[in-house]
């Protein structure tokens, strides 16, 4: 075969490499799975960080706790074990299927840059471009999700403000929210959801970059399948840089989508938030949002990487 009709024929397979050739299913099982995991045993913390991210000290309808522990006993207290669940529902579909979606589309766009070859390493920027472009697509169709989860989770027992509409579940707040606030109403904190982007797209690569040095440290595949202890501090690693750098962005977001206080934009509630809290207040939740975030990932990944391995194969 002549070097023409090599390179031809190497061009012709590379044109039937599509990107729907490189969709499977098992990374969208797998996310969804991990998602599901850590959902239910971490709900409780996610709840009590949005509660901490919201709370400006102006709202007077606000609960206000002076830490963790202190939260965790006024709201079992006040609300019971269905108070520290508040929200779970809507926060069960939107991870789960935020982290399918994720992994699916992640894989699905690693894989085409590759052109089909997982073996081939992909360096720090093609890993930022990947992630990013998942996050984005994942963003656009479950922000409604997160609108209903961050409704449903600042819905206190004390008796709601005049202003404020008390949703009965997933359903009724998709329903009520559309009616009050149209199709933009859910679509609330998707500005800073997607500069949040840059969140997912450096976990990801700080995780993959992680993966392949160290089974490159071991001449293994770039793919193979490592230990518990392995994906377990990646994860946390990865999460611990991700969430300390881009942080600002989910108090935005929270406060954009608290149905309690109106900011004008998000420009409004960047300069209102330093104005009256500095730039501590950019940073509320912090500590409750990784003592949650981070083993919610090491379970996440734990459990997509171990699920996807054994759907593929691998």
């Amino acid at each position: 075969m002549t070097a023409v009709a090599s390179a031809r024929s190497s061009t012709d397979l590379k044109s039937e490499v599509t990107f729907l050739n490189h969709v499977k299913y098992e990374h969208l099982v797998a996310g969804i799975s991990g998602g599901l995991a850590s959902t239910l045993i971490l709900h409780p913390l996610d709840l009590i960080k949005i509660r901490f991210a919201v709370n400006d000290g102006r709202q007077h309808s606000t609960p206000k706790y002076t830490g963790i522990r202190n939260a965790f006993a006024t709201i079992f207290q006040q609300e019971g074990l269905y108070g520290l669940y508040r929200g779970v529902t809507p926060n069960l579909w939107g991870a789960g299927s935020s982290w399918g979606l994720y992994f699916l589309f992640y894989n699905t766009v690693k894989v085409w840059i590759q052109g089909g070859n997982v073996q081939m390493p992909l360096g720090p920027a093609m890993h930022l471009l990947a992630a990013s472009e998942a996050g984005i697509l994942t963003l656009f169709i479950t922000n409604p999700l997160w609108v209903v989860k961050t409704r449903l989770c600042l819905q206190y027992s004390s008796s709601p403000s005049s202003h404020s509409i008390v949703y009965n579940g997933m359903v009724d707040a998709l329903r009520k929210i559309y009616a009050t606030e149209g199709l933009r109403g859910y679509y609330k904190g998707l500005i800073p959801g997607i500069f949040g982007v840059s969140h997912g797209a450096v976990q990801f690569m700080t995780y993959e970059e992680m993966k392949n040095r160290y089974n490159h440290y071991h001449n293994v595949p770039i793919n193979n399948k490592l230990g518990a202890i392995e994906y377990l501090t990646f994860a946390a690693v990865s999460k611990v840089i991700a969430a300390g750098s881009t942080y600002p962005y989910q108090v935005v977001r929270a406060r954009l989508q608290n149905q309690h206080y109106s900011y004008g934009n998000v420009s409004d509630c960047v300069k209102q938030t330093w104005h009256y809290e500095g730039w501590r207040g950019f940073y509320k939740g912090l500590g409750t949002n990784l003592l949650r975030v981070t083993p919610a990932t090491m379970i996440t990944f734990l459990t997509y990487e171990n699920v996807s391995h054994f759907l593929l194969k691998e």
